[in-house]
């Protein structure tokens, strides 16, 4: 990109330039891109699929700020999902379930870690927290603990504008890496993908 691209990816994508880089908050972290690589806040390099989805996140940087409201729906919705719908229910939103049925509490903490806030929308969930992912893709995660009748179910949503800063592939890794770090958030080191 050119310098007068990246100025404008400092608004349009909600990162900061900067003398050594590009800053981009991630999951409630800070990382830099860098011309020698990415480094996470402790300048230590991250997992491979890290620097992918923020390399991705920079690069698929729309010509303007997209505004489309706040229409949430699932990974499955979008055009392209379908090759990576299935693994993307599987690492993420039943991972989810699995791992938190019966400790909706530690989900919430675990959430809150990541930044995760309460939209206060009312809706009939056990547990409904938005989490920034990247600044302009923010994850909507809808719990619902086990109960006599029915498993634990988690629902994780996009705003339809998130196909317009990364692909479908950078999409399910995000959702893969939120379902690891919820666990590490609750002290356990569950790592899943590299």
């Amino acid at each position: 990109m050119a310098p007068s691209d990246l100025r404008d990816a400092e608004s349009i994508l909600g990162v900061r330039l900067t003398d050594n880089g590009i800053n981009i908050p991630f999951f409630n972290r800070q990382y830099r891109l860098a011309s020698d690589g990415v480094y996470d806040q402790d300048g230590r390099q991250p997992i491979f699929s890290v620097s992918v989805v923020l390399c991705r996140y920079l690069i698929m940087c729309p010509s303007h700020l997209v505004h489309d409201g706040a229409e949430w729906v699932s990974y499955k919705d979008f055009l392209d999902a379908a090759p990576f719908a299935g693994a993307f229910s599987v690492n993420t939103e039943d991972a989810i379930a699995r791992n938190f049925s019966g400790r909706v509490e530690a989900l919430s903490r675990a959430c809150r870690h990541l930044g995760g806030r309460d939209p206060g929308d009312g809706l009939a969930y056990d547990l409904a927290m938005i989490i920034c992912s990247l600044p302009r893709v923010p994850i909507y995660l809808l719990f619902n603990d086990a109960d006599e009748e029915f498993p634990a179910q988690c629902r994780i949503l996009f705003e339809r504008r998130a196909e317009q800063f990364l692909d479908m592939e950078c999409l399910a890794i995000l959702g893969w890496l939120l379902s690891d770090y919820l666990m590490q958030a609750c002290g356990k080191p569950h790592v899943t993908i590299i």
